[in-house]
């Protein structure tokens, strides 16, 4: 096993604790070939989980479908709860290297590039689904320093991992 797996493994491990009804997804920062910070995504501190009702997004499917609405979303996904908790507690992102279960999102990769990561390493991909939305998030990704990887790893959990939970409204 290489280091990216290594890595990848725990950002699967760190997935595990997502409380999202969507895709669940794992994070790990990486500095100096040291874990600074995990995240997982999931419903803010103080807020009812979305397993529990807590998120409209993740309750009402048929208006938020896939893609859709996640600036009125209140889960935080879990590469943002990766980098606020390593800010939380004093830990320098700048020249790190991401770890997530799944290709960030647009307000991810932003986030990682103004924190001046330098890197992401994902295992399962994530394309808009408007051509040139897609064409603006690959721009903002080519711009990350040492690129964006994905990394060759079997995921036992794909299928728990990936599918957006059905619910009633």
């Amino acid at each position: 096993m290489d280091r990216d797996q290594y890595y990848m493994n725990i950002a699967i491990a760190v997935r595990k604790k997502a409380n999202c009804l969507g895709r669940k997804v794992g994070a790990v920062i990486v500095k100096e070939n040291r874990i600074i910070s995990t995240g997982y995504n999931g419903t803010p501190e103080r807020i009812k989980n979305c397993t529990d009702g807590g998120c409209v997004r993740c309750r009402d499917r048929e208006t938020y479908k896939e893609s859709v609405g996640y600036d009125v979303c209140i889960c935080v996904h879990a590469e943002q709860n990766a980098l606020i908790t390593a800010a939380r507690f004093g830990n320098a992102v700048e020249g790190s290297n991401v770890y997530s279960t799944l290709r960030p999102c647009f307000d991810c990769t932003k986030a990682a590039l103004q924190a001046k990561v330098d890197a992401i390493y994902y295992l399962h991909d994530w394309q808009h689904p408007i051509g040139k939305l897609q064409e603006q998030y690959a721009l903002l990704q080519s711009t990350f320093p040492d690129g964006v990887h994905k990394v060759d790893l079997d995921d036992p959990e794909v299928g728990w991992a990936n599918v957006r939970v059905p619910t009633s409204t």
